[in-house]
């Protein structure tokens, strides 16, 4: 589990001062897939940054299983990315050189307990293409390579920042099934930011933003399948 206790990150630049997030309080269950909206600004991104220690809090407390995350040493939160947490960004950020395989390969070669990299290929719809550079993919394809590399560690979370947005409804249907069905199978913990709220339909828990600050933090009853959800 994930509980943030009153935290806030306030940014300093020319004199002027901008809260970020102000005092958030948050738990997210092991196994859940969350998705946390709002607006541009809203602080959505701030929050994933924090949680994933991306960024530090200006104030409060991050726990993971009974880790104080926020009294880490840079040492100890890299080891902690490095070894337990997977990201999927909305920009690709493939090894242009590296072939499918090669880009997977290096996701499971920093993980302490990899998954099978060709059964993964497999299971993405990836292993006809394993030898093919990202330059020759579509663009849902190489998200899905980006899944591949970031799963392959087997990491305990994942954070998925905006994953669909450069990609049309269909190819973002595909990619968002693929992170609903590794949740299921694998009880990954899937942390997604977005602005669609189509996106919402599909999760445990949504999370609200807006002005740093959480509005509402709902559990859904009904959970639809990625495929079924409205598109915005």
């Amino acid at each position: 589990m994930i509980k943030l206790t009153d935290v806030t990150k306030t940014y300093e630049a020319g004199g002027v001062r901008t809260e970020a997030l102000k005092g958030v309080s948050l738990e997210i269950e092991d196994g859940e897939l969350a998705v946390i909206l709002g607006p541009s600004g809203s602080g959505k991104s701030t929050l994933l940054n924090v949680i994933s220690g991306l960024d530090t809090v200006t104030s409060g407390s991050i726990i993971y299983n009974g880790n104080e995350l926020t009294e880490f040493s840079d040492t100890e939160m890299t080891r902690f990315r490095r070894e337990q947490l997977g990201f999927i960004f909305q920009q690709y950020n493939l090894f242009p050189n590296l072939t499918v395989l090669e880009n997977i390969q290096i996701g499971a070669e920093i993980g302490n307990e990899p998954l099978n990299v060709e059964e993964l290929l497999k299971r993405v719809g990836l292993y006809d293409l394993r030898n093919k550079y990202p330059w020759q993919l579509s663009g849902g394809e190489q998200q899905r390579v980006s899944i591949a590399r970031s799963l392959a560690k087997n990491p305990e979370i994942i954070f998925c920042d905006e994953p669909t947005g450069s990609l049309d409804e269909e190819n973002s249907k595909q990619i968002l099934a693929i992170l609903q069905e590794l949740n299921e199978e694998f009880g990954t913990m899937i942390i997604v930011i977005t602005h669609n709220t189509g996106i919402a339909e599909m999760a445990h828990k949504v999370i609200r933003m807006n002005s740093g600050q959480i509005i509402s933090n709902t559990v859904n009853p009904v959970r639809k399948r990625a495929r079924d959800i409205s598109w915005s």
